[in-house]
């Protein structure tokens, strides 16, 4: 997988800032489509080391894989509302992150094979945890034209009625180096690894009875952030 992300804030004063974001998510690295995702939010900067966002979230999922998410192995789309709290950390020269955030989920589906088009959308929630840390490549912080290492692992669980296999949603992990531009623009990119598990059973070749199915993407992750202010 292929996954291009730009991460833009645009600070209104020193409480608030507005969120945007845009991740272009590949399969064959760039060849064919994963998934779209647009997310903005509104951020409340509730000291120095905890900020609070919510926001609206839309994505476009499309048909990959051996075994498409959709059990019509067509492409669906989803609306999000979110909430998050992140809260960070600075022990010596590292730069610790935790990032909870709550998802309420409105997943498109089609009510028979013979729809041509979702007519219909079921609700589920969904929890997520990310710890990321971060430490400069030289020196003992981040500064302008300099490199950094940075590593996160995400873990996504599923709760409500409607969950059906996959209380465990996914997990990702990440393995980055990034350099800071300047206070205003750094990039990142490195090794991404993505483990979802299916929300349906699947009955496999030889199999009599559906198995769960775990969906493994290793690939590459390159992310943009922009401050504008």
């Amino acid at each position: 997988i292929g996954w291009w992300a730009n991460f833009a804030t645009f600070k209104l004063n020193n409480k608030w800032s507005i969120h945007g974001e845009y991740q272009w998510r590949r399969v064959s690295c760039v060849s064919d489509w994963q998934q779209g995702l647009l997310r903005v939010g509104m951020n409340h900067q509730i000291n120095a080391k905890a900020q609070l966002r919510v926001g609206y979230a839309w994505a476009e999922t499309f048909n990959y894989g051996d075994y498409p998410i959709n059990g019509l192995g067509r492409d669906f789309t989803e609306h999000r509302t979110y909430q998050m709290v992140t809260l960070t950390d600075k022990p010596g020269i590292l730069d610790f992150s935790h990032r909870f955030m709550l998802e309420q989920r409105w997943i498109g589906r089609y009510s028979s094979p013979e729809v041509q088009k979702e007519d219909d959308y079921f609700y589920v929630n969904r929890l997520r945890y990310m710890f990321r840390m971060q430490c400069p490549l030289k020196g003992k912080t981040i500064d302008d034209k300099e490199f950094y290492a940075a590593a996160y692992n995400e873990i996504f669980i599923g709760f409500g009625k409607n969950v059906n296999e996959n209380v465990f949603d996914q997990n990702r992990l990440g393995l980055l180096i990034g350099y800071r531009l300047n206070k205003k623009w750094r990039i990142e990119g490195g090794f991404l690894n993505q483990i979802l598990q299916l929300p349906r059973e699947i009955t496999l070749p030889g199999a009599t009875t559906g198995q769960n199915v775990f969906q493994r993407n290793s690939g590459f992750v390159i992310n943009s952030y922009i401050s504008v202010f």
